[in-house]
């Protein structure tokens, strides 16, 4: 865990540990998420997309070109 003093300007100095533990570099974007009325996830947006591998579960099984058609057909629907 690491804190930080937020500034007269609403500015705040991301901490070394997690500059560090996210790879930030001068010049980099972060996006901030509220996750409820206390909460905010902090995103470093310089990560490569492969960087995501293994970031969600394996599924059970593989889906058909079918489903896949199917699921993207529901989305443009707005299902």
């Amino acid at each position: 865990m690491a804190s930080a003093t937020i500034t007269s300007k609403g500015q705040v100095t991301v901490p070394k540990e997690i500059r560090e533990k996210l790879n930030l570099k001068p010049g980099d974007k972060v996006e901030f998420i509220p996750d409820g009325d206390r909460k905010v996830t902090l995103y470093a947006k310089n990560l490569p997309v492969e960087a995501l591998k293994g970031f969600l579960p394996r599924p059970k099984r593989a889906a058909t070109i079918e489903e896949m058609n199917e699921a993207i057909a529901r989305g443009a629907a707005g299902e």
